[in-house]
């Protein structure tokens, strides 16, 4: 009797259904405001944009974290 690895298994493909309005079209980067191609909703800085050292070195916002005088 042979013994199947998990990359055999017979087991469906599930394909991630997008919400509604989640879909590829040309939207406004929020950071430039020109007009770029966005493949959703979650994709919303152009590359142009991406590409800069400011964007790629920008620190990360800390949870929790606030400015105390």
């Amino acid at each position: 009797m042979a013994h199947k690895s998990i990359g055999d298994s017979a087991m469906p493909e599930i394909a991630s259904a997008r919400a509604h309005g989640d879909v590829p079209r040309e939207r406004q980067c929020l950071r430039c405001e020109t007009l770029f191609w966005s493949e959703g909703f979650g994709e919303r800085i152009c590359r142009r944009c991406k590409g800069l050292n400011a964007w790629r070195n920008a620190a990360p916002v800390s949870s929790g974290a606030s400015h105390r005088n």
